[in-house]
């Protein structure tokens, strides 16, 4: 089995205490070695006590890892290794995989976008800079150490925290144990590319030990679901990530019926296992027509083992799927199901099974179901009209809103539970480097000083 060790600030750590992880079939993949609480509380104050590398040397040593993350052998593993134990340990398609780990390549080459492109226009990068002779406002980190609790979902959520990174933080990453390995990768060769051992650590810890590591760094980054976001909403210290709840609003005098690509797009891309997968389609109007289009199309979908070229749906072992699907059989009760009413588990005869699409319709904007999240492609298509108002619509990581109605614009881009408003035939999937997925980490980790030479 393949060894993941913890990886501190004296180099790799293989600790007594290991957790055996499995694929979805239930056979043994890897094991993972916990660091205990001394460890933790050891390593992060060693990250405390290591200098930043000069940001000119932070671009370099991101291109670099960027480029050997994607295309090299990394602790024993090539890529082609890698993406496909991910694969067959998640349940993610290896196609989406792949993808994925181009996307984490792209971000660590680009990585200056962010930085830049985050920085207020009024403010310099350093007090070095002339224009601080004068007076000048200079774009400053408020800590020295940050801080995640990562989520196992999807392997493009570890871009969420290179920016800390990039900005001159020593970072402490501590892996969701369903899938540590995009994690251990990243982390291998971002310290084998110029951060060393103490700029950047893989805490791999049980729970009891994982507050330790929130609570010796300066700031953290923690992902989850509603009792998440929930528990750190009162700490400053503390950025939550919780469900996306991304939406699909259709006007009543924009077409749908030419867009249907654009909405399954949304619901299914990815295997619908991102925060940025649409959960809600809003129509002013009668969704029916809507949710009977999307319905047909992704019941055409296959059903296959993750690691086939072909794949495009999640996989999981049996039990879980099984409970999955009582939950959402209880969860739409009341509602009328499109896809998926006669259960949404498809066993595939090795212990595993394919999660389905499902499409339910509501009869109120305000029904309980569109706040649901789940991890495959799931729709709940939902009445609007403009007494609704933006209400229904708030609590989303990316709305896209298909109309014409610029008063309506405004209202959606005002709204501050709304993070990002994509207007016409855009995926909500969408996204570029250099713009902020859910603002940008620098706004919570930064902040600006003023200085005079």
């Amino acid at each position: 089995m393949l060894p993941l060790d913890v990886l501190g600030p004296g180099g790799p750590y293989r600790s007594r205490r290991q957790e055996t992880i499995q694929d979805v079939a239930g056979k043994p993949a890897a094991t993972l070695s916990l660091a205990p609480s001394l460890y933790v509380t050891r390593a992060i104050k060693a990250l405390r006590r290591a200098p930043a590398l000069p940001v000119d040397a932070r671009i370099a040593a991101f291109a670099q890892a960027g480029r050997a993350f994607a295309t090299q052998t990394i602790a024993g593993l090539t890529a082609q290794e890698y993406q496909h134990t991910v694969s067959a340990v998640t349940g993610i398609p290896i196609t989406v995989v792949r993808n994925a780990t181009d996307d984490i390549a792209r971000a660590a080459e680009r990585i200056h976008l962010n930085v830049e492109n985050a920085r207020p226009a009024g403010a310099v990068g350093s007090w070095r800079d002339p224009k601080a002779r004068d007076g000048a406002a200079v774009w400053a980190r408020r800590g020295a150490v940050f801080a995640v609790h990562a989520a196992g979902n999807h392997p493009a959520v570890h871009q969420g925290w290179l920016d800390a990174l990039a900005l001159g933080y020593r970072v402490a990453v501590r892996p969701s144990r369903r899938e540590p390995f995009t994690p251990h990768r990243l982390v291998t060769a971002l310290r084998e590319a110029g951060f060393g051992d103490e700029g950047v650590v893989l805490l791999p810890t049980d729970h009891n030990v994982a507050g330790d590591i929130l609570r010796h760094a300066d700031f953290g980054m923690v992902y989850g679901g509603a009792d998440v976001v929930a528990k750190y909403a009162g700490d400053p210290r503390i950025l939550p990530q919780g469900p996306g709840r991304s939406k699909i609003l259709i006007t009543a005098e924009a077409e749908w019926e030419p867009i249907v690509d654009t909405l399954v797009e949304s619901i299914s891309s990815g295997a619908g296992v991102g925060c940025v997968n649409a959960t809600g389609v809003l129509v002013e109007g009668d969704p029916a027509p809507v949710a009977a289009a999307i319905a047909e199309r992704l019941a055409a979908l296959p059903s296959l083992p993750a690691t086939d070229e072909r794949a495009v749906l999640p996989v999981m072992p049996v039990d879980p799927a099984r409970r999955w699907d009582k939950h959402l059989r209880q969860r739409a009760a009341g509602t009328k199901a499109w896809l998926g009413g006669d259960g949404i588990a498809d066993e595939l005869g090795d212990g595993s099974a394919v999660l389905r699409p499902a499409v339910h319709q509501l009869d109120s904007p305000f029904a309980e179901q569109l706040g649901m999240e789940l991890g495959f492609p799931c729709a709940w298509v939902a009445p609007w009209d403009r007494d609704a108002g933006v209400r229904p619509l708030r609590d989303t990581l990316v709305l896209t809103a298909v109309t014409t109605d610029a008063n309506l614009i405004d209202e959606l881009v005002a709204e501050p539970t709304i993070a990002n408003v994509y207007v016409g035939d855009h995926p909500t999937p969408w996204m570029e480097h250099g713009l902020p997925h859910d603002g940008y980490l620098a706004e919570f980790l930064m902040r600006t000083k003023t200085i005079r030479c």
